[in-house]
């Protein structure tokens, strides 16, 4: 077949310092010169010195066509319709084998004929919005999953599951909640974000049992209540070993850490429940199910792809100048530091910029301009009370004090307050699907 190519599955053998070993696998454009890196069975990749390979053989070619061949699933008619809305991320990637990159082009089919075990769980259709990473991912976007949603429920599925990104998720999520019972109701049915850490084609993924059990949750879990966090919910692995993932609520959830299985968590929040997922696909709903009291919503709200808020985090490198680009913008999201402050003071004499900031603010409040408070450190209540500091900057017309929503749910909150033409001030202190919460847990 000639000298093997980047793509090509090949086997080899080369030298270490324990001896000869032979491993068979795909090749892969060098990780640095003067080597040959190949991508194993399980998974992982190893890489040699060419100087190490002593012998080398190609065992087959790619299939450079562009065309799959997908395996027709047979469907139980018994089993409830779910939809499987595919935006893209991690969970629907794999390697490229010519330049060795992850690159997001697994198509909807595709997850289906890679996970048949999907097929015991429901009847399931795909729609695909895209293959994005999603920290492209706009509201546009977010309207788009909605009408999605809405098209799923309106032909009689009884759940959706949005693959998704990781890096984002948490911000769809919440959208989803605030679209579907910000306004207090509750959407048709079912509706979970998954992901993965690590892509399809590694040994160590985590996207077969976070979709296994993003799917049984569609089609098998409680009615949504809309109100206690489950209007969304994100399901994605419980800890870094496999056989149980979280179900955690879409409006108090976040991405905690880049890269482990369990990066994502409950903000003031402990997760809706727990699925256990077997070795041989099987899943078990494990949580508390509360009885529905609200009205169905029979039409998300759209969020307005108009409205900028322009995000402004407090510490030493905060200044007045960056308060007058809020011109530009329709509301701030301060990111205050510890309960939910700012440098407004200057106590020792010499820091001018912060009284400088304080009259930005005051001005800009003044003007009618919508100035809220969310806290950096994630867990625990924004509680301007305490401290003189948060009084003051009540008095010049901050909002948000004690509340318990997460940083990044207040960006869709207010996003979606603003959307809604809703009182941003009696917003704010609503808990409308559970993101406001009087208790906090973490």
């Amino acid at each position: 077949m000639g000298s093997p190519q980047s793509g090509d599955r090949i086997r080899f053998t080369a030298s270490t310092p324990e001896g000869s070993v032979t491993h068979e696998g795909i090749l892969l454009a060098p990780a640095t010169s003067g080597h040959m890196t190949v991508k194993l069975d399980n998974g992982y990749n190893v890489t040699f010195a060419e100087t190490e390979v002593t012998d080398i053989s190609t065992i087959s070619t790619p299939n450079l066509s562009g065309e799959n061949v997908i395996t027709t699933l047979t469907e139980n008619p018994d089993l409830p319709e779910i939809w499987i809305i595919h935006t893209g991320g991690t969970i629907a990637s794999k390697v490229d084998y010519v330049t060795g990159a992850v690159a997001a082009r697994f198509e909807p089919e595709e997850l289906l004929d890679a996970i048949p075990e999907l097929a015991n769980h429901a009847r399931i259709r795909t729609m695909k919005l895209g293959n994005m990473w999603s920290d492209d991912i706009r509201a546009r976007h977010w309207n788009a999953m909605m009408r999605a949603t809405k098209e799923a429920f309106d032909s009689g599925a009884v759940g959706v599951v949005i693959t998704h990104g990781t890096d984002t998720m948490h911000y769809s999520a919440a959208a989803a909640a605030f679209a579907w019972a910000g306004c207090g109701g509750r959407p048709p049915g079912r509706i979970v974000f998954t992901g993965s850490q690590r892509s399809s084609d590694r040994g160590s993924t985590d996207g077969t049992e976070n979709l296994l059990a993003a799917v049984h949750w569609a089609a098998h879990g409680p009615a949504p209540t809309g109100e206690n966090g489950d209007a969304s919910v994100i399901i994605m692995h419980a800890g870094s070993d496999d056989g149980s993932c979280a179900i955690m609520p879409g409006c108090s959830t976040r991405k905690f850490h880049s890269s482990k299985r369990n990066a994502f968590q409950g903000i003031n929040a402990q997760p809706l429940g727990m699925i256990s997922v077997d070795r041989n696909g099987e899943c078990q709903i494990n949580m508390d199910v509360q009885s529905p009291t609200r009205d169905v919503t029979t039409e998300p709200v759209a969020f307005d792809e108009g409205i900028r808020i322009l995000q402004l985090v407090a510490g030493a490198h905060l200044y007045a100048d960056q308060i007058e680009l809020a011109s530009n913008y329709d509301a701030i999201l301060f990111h205050g530091s510890g309960l939910g402050h700012l440098p407004i003071e200057d106590p020792n004499g010499d820091s001018p910029e912060n009284i400088a900031m304080r009259e930005a603010v005051a001005n800009y409040c003044a003007k009618g301009g919508t100035a809220v408070m969310a806290t950096q450190c994630i867990h625990g209540p924004v509680h301007m009370d305490v401290y003189s500091k948060g009084r003051d900057q009540q008095e010049l017309g901050i909002i948000g004090n004690h509340a318990t929503t997460g940083p990044d749910a207040a960006l869709v909150k207010l996003h979606f307050l603003l959307s809604s033409n809703q009182d941003v001030q009696a917003g704010w202190n609503a808990n409308l699907c559970g993101e406001n919460a009087s208790s906090i847990f973490n």
